[in-house]
């Protein structure tokens, strides 16, 4: 397991934000847009820097809650320990009720799409017993992914001092959560009518979006959140044209009802998936290089590529930027062996190595002794003098028997 999560780490340890020249600007305080075909990081404003994350937190409670409990479907009475304090926090609810019988399911569910505070405190109680030591688990989780500008309080995300992430942070979270598919089918879901049928959750990203009329075909999911400190915050995943993105914005401010987080979150998406696409710089069976022989009758041979190469890149990008740069040997000997590797061709981008491709040879050169000979006239002239060696040495030879003879 601890090798799955530094190999999953090490993405984010590489990444890098590609610069362009955005024409557009943030409500928001911090953002954070990953491409995660690639792994990279698009776009990032203020994202190393601790800040609060409100309810972005419990992301964290569903990881804790999700690989430390035996089965979904158990089920948890709610108590008055549950509900204690949020109506004096003002914190949202998902609408459960002192007294009912729910899963963990539910609870999940209800932690994630109405962002139900008691949700969060009830699976705090029934999987730690406390509040103390569930948070421990969260930090102790934190600190498992590299979450280095990060440290947890509550489950909650309600502000309290020490309470911080970064937006880098939530984003290795956030992606570590998407690996559990319960998780992933959680935060897609739109509404979720709890086991015993009292009630139907809707997601607060549907909800939000539908009463403003902000309309995002390519988001399939995410996670809202408020306070007072970490302003308007959104976590989102979303797909358009063949390409996933990760989208974090925190901080953006609570003015007028205006949804900021939702606006900033839609001007950053719209501006990518309009200006940027995935663009194939090398189709498979392309020719990508050519190599002189020597002595072979063949006087040339092609390398072709054995694969399609792809980048995000501006739809507009100069394929004629792209740089090949080969390292190997300059020409082939006709007597090279088949499938010898002959050199490397690395397949150059905006700087960056995008893809090295092995050059090897896969089929036998056939020797040509015209082109041999003349390339090398001394063994013509070799040849003379040992064929003229030869005859004088017979003729002699010949002549010498005859007069013994005679």
């Amino acid at each position: 397991m601890k090798k799955y999560i530094i190999a999953f780490l090490c993405f984010f340890f590489i990444i890098g934000a590609t610069v362009y020249a955005e024409s557009f600007e943030l409500k928001s305080a911090h953002a954070l847009l990953i491409n995660l075909d690639e792994q990279k990081i698009l776009y990032e404003k203020d994202a190393d820097t601790k800040t609060s994350i409100a309810s972005l937190t419990k992301i964290m409670t569903a990881i804790v809650t999700l690989e430390n409990i035996s089965s979904l479907d158990d089920s948890v009475i709610l108590n008055e320990k549950d509900f204690r304090g949020l109506a004096e926090a003002n914190a949202a609810v998902a609408g459960f009720q002192i007294g009912e019988k729910v899963t963990y399911r539910d609870l999940l569910y209800g932690l994630m799409l109405p962002s139900g505070a008691e949700a969060a405190q009830a699976l705090t109680r029934v999987v730690a017993n406390n509040r103390e030591t569930f948070v421990a688990k969260m930090n102790e989780k934190a600190k498992e992914l590299g979450l280095t500008n990060t440290n947890f309080i509550n489950e909650t995300g309600l502000d309290v001092e020490n309470h911080y992430s970064s937006l880098k942070d939530v984003a290795k979270m956030f992606q570590y959560a998407l690996q559990n598919e319960e998780f992933k089918k959680i935060i897609q879901s739109s509404s979720y009518q709890v086991s015993n049928g009292s009630k139907t959750l809707h997601s607060t990203v549907s909800r939000n979006m539908k009463k403003n009329n902000i309309t995002m075909d390519y988001l399939i999911g995410g996670k809202t959140g408020t306070t007072e400190n970490a302003g308007l915050c959104l976590a989102s995943i979303a797909s358009a044209n063949g390409s996933n993105y990760m989208l974090i914005t925190t901080g953006a401010p609570q003015e007028n009802n205006n949804p900021y987080n939702f606006l900033d979150t839609k001007t950053i998406y719209d501006y990518y998936i309009e200006h940027f696409e995935i663009q194939t710089l090398v189709e498979e069976g392309e020719e990508i290089l050519t190599l002189n022989t020597r002595y072979a009758k063949e006087e040339q041979l092609s390398f072709q590529s054995p694969e399609s190469i792809s980048k995000y890149l501006l739809k507009d990008y100069p394929k004629n930027e792209v740089k090949m740069e080969y390292l190997g040997v300059q020409e082939i000997n006709y007597d090279t062996p088949q499938n010898t590797k002959l050199g490397t061709l690395k397949i150059i981008v905006e700087g960056e190595t995008l893809k090295t491709l092995d050059i090897i040879l896969t089929e036998q050169l056939h020797f040509d002794i015209q082109k041999y000979l003349i390339a090398n006239p001394i063994v013509i002239v070799c040849a003379l003098l040992l064929i003229f060696v030869l005859i004088t040495s017979i003729y002699f030879s010949i002549k010498k028997r005859k007069t013994k003879k005679g």
